[in-house]
């Protein structure tokens, strides 16, 4: 690939570790409303946006009943958390590794903006990365390809750019292959290695920093 190629790396749990306190966010909000879900089943939706979470959980009927609210106080919670959730090692590393190569960087993330925008500090990554997104930028969130089509327009490239999804669920996988761009992918989300290579992750690494080492050996090389 050429110094043109767009790198999309997902914030919320490839960069930041902030998948389970999601998970346990969601397991307070629902309570909030009546309803137990198990902490597991949260753990397998996270990385998927929470405009779909609450169908997921229990289809249409509980989407229209509770969705909304459930939503706002699953954010509420997650704003208790933001202090705990920490950078993940050699996060910055690998942004900055990925701007020493030439390549523009878009931090694609579907998280509430607010939470994006403590991530960039947490991150120092304002200086680094070339735009950023979050859930306000589009209507449907992973998995589908909305959000990567949005990372692309925010530097001004076509759909079909060079470019690369840096994540760590398999939604994120699932939205990068329905985009056509192909995906790597950091264990910090708790998937195992066979069913995101069956999503089509086509390198798996245990942390950023990892990535980072490994740059040469990727499509960002």
């Amino acid at each position: 690939m050429t110094d043109s190629t767009i790198a999309v790396l997902d914030i919320d749990g490839t960069l930041v570790d902030s998948n389970y306190h999601h998970a346990l966010a969601w397991y307070r909000a629902w309570r909030s409303v009546g309803e137990t879900v198990p902490v597991w089943r949260l753990h397998r939706l996270i990385g998927m946006g929470g405009d779909q979470i609450p169908a997921a959980i229990g289809g249409e009927d509980l989407e229209r009943r509770v969705g909304e609210q459930v939503r706002q106080r699953q954010g509420e919670e997650a704003d208790l958390l933001l202090e705990e959730m920490a950078v993940l090692p050699g996060a910055r590393d690998l942004l900055a590794a990925v701007k020493e190569r030439g390549h523009r960087l878009v931090l694609a993330s579907s998280a509430q903006e607010r939470h994006v925008e403590v991530f960039l500090d947490k991150l120092e990554a304002r200086d680094l990365a070339d735009a950023w997104t979050s859930s306000a930028d589009v209507e449907a969130s992973k998995p589908a390809p909305d959000l990567l089509h949005v990372a692309l327009k925010k530097v001004g490239a076509p759909a079909d750019a060079s470019s690369v999804v840096v994540g760590d669920s398999v939604w994120d996988v699932e939205a990068a292959k329905r985009a056509g761009m192909p995906a790597i992918v950091v264990r910090s989300g708790g998937f195992g290695d066979d069913e995101l290579r069956q999503a089509g992750a086509i390198a798996l690494y245990d942390t950023p920093g990892d990535l980072a080492k490994a740059l040469a050996d990727t499509p960002l090389a």
